[in-house]
């Protein structure tokens, strides 16, 4: 069987440089909570659409229209909740609309559904960061999220690199392996575990049952991210975080994981 193909080298230092400015920034925005944490998400977001619209720039995306409609989302998850949210999606549906028609080059039902995407996927899902941040103890939760995450990113990183041999979606992402997903859930189960140790109001259980939601939901996200960028024919999707590439390729396993953990800490409330 042949073995799947691997990357040359390491860029593991310059993945640590770019990594510790974005933790401080992410740890900044959610200890303040409220408008600076939804203003810190907003500018991610908008980043995040951007690197989406000019992925799908051929389909013409509606940009103005999912611009707006992304911070309206956001604005109303940080003052109502979820029925505020999916009505500014859903005035933002017209909005597009509007957009789409009035463009020059036009768009049609391509660049109608790319922005339409781009809210679901990236609006959405930052609207539940916001939520989960209101929560009781969401700071706490959300940096839990954040540590499960990116620490199960990096284990099923390096772990693939080391013991990888079986292709996990080779039409996908043909470098990710089964073994390197196995790793990356344990860690990423682990370290929210872990973390929950310095927390007196997290059970271990919870914490368990939590780091499961996040670490299972993190790589679909990762996967989900790789399957658009090989249809737009792209590696990356910009060069904001440098070796990590754009901000979707940084924050694509996050926008599945926020929402899973948001859901499931509202049941274990």
């Amino acid at each position: 069987m042949p073995q799947p193909r691997r990357r040359q080298g390491s860029d593991l230092g310059g993945r640590i440089a770019y990594a510790i400015p974005a933790a401080i920034f992410a740890i900044v925005i959610v200890a303040y909570g409220g408008i600076v944490f939804t203003a810190g998400l907003i500018l991610l977001g908008l980043v995040c659409l951007h690197e989406l619209f000019g992925m799908f720039e051929r389909a013409h995306p509606a940009r103005l229209a999912g611009f707006a409609g992304l911070i309206g989302m956001l604005l109303a998850a940080t003052y109502g909740d979820q029925f505020h949210v999916f009505l500014a999606l859903a005035c933002a549906v017209p909005l597009i609309f509007w957009n789409a028609a009035i463009q020059p080059r036009g768009g049609g039902a391509p660049g109608i559904a790319v922005t339409v995407l781009g809210l679901t996927w990236i609006g959405v899902a930052l609207a539940h960061a916001i939520l989960l941040r209101d929560l009781p103890h969401g700071d706490g939760i959300v940096i839990d999220v954040a540590i499960g995450t990116f620490l199960g990113d990096t284990g099923a990183y390096l772990g693939g690199r080391a013991l990888g041999q079986t292709p996990l979606a080779p039409r996908i992402s043909p470098n990710k392996t089964l073994e390197g997903l196995a790793i990356g859930v344990v860690v990423g189960i682990a370290a929210v575990w872990f973390a929950g140790l310095y927390q007196d109001w997290l059970s271990g259980t919870d914490a368990l049952v939590l780091g499961a939601a996040v670490a299972l939901s993190a790589p679909v996200g990762d996967l989900f991210e790789s399957y658009l960028k090989r249809d737009a024919g792209t590696k990356d999707t910009g060069t904001v975080f440098g070796p990590h590439g754009g901000a979707l390729d940084r924050l694509d396993a996050v926008l599945f994981s926020a929402v899973a953990a948001y859901f499931t800490w509202v049941a274990l409330l």
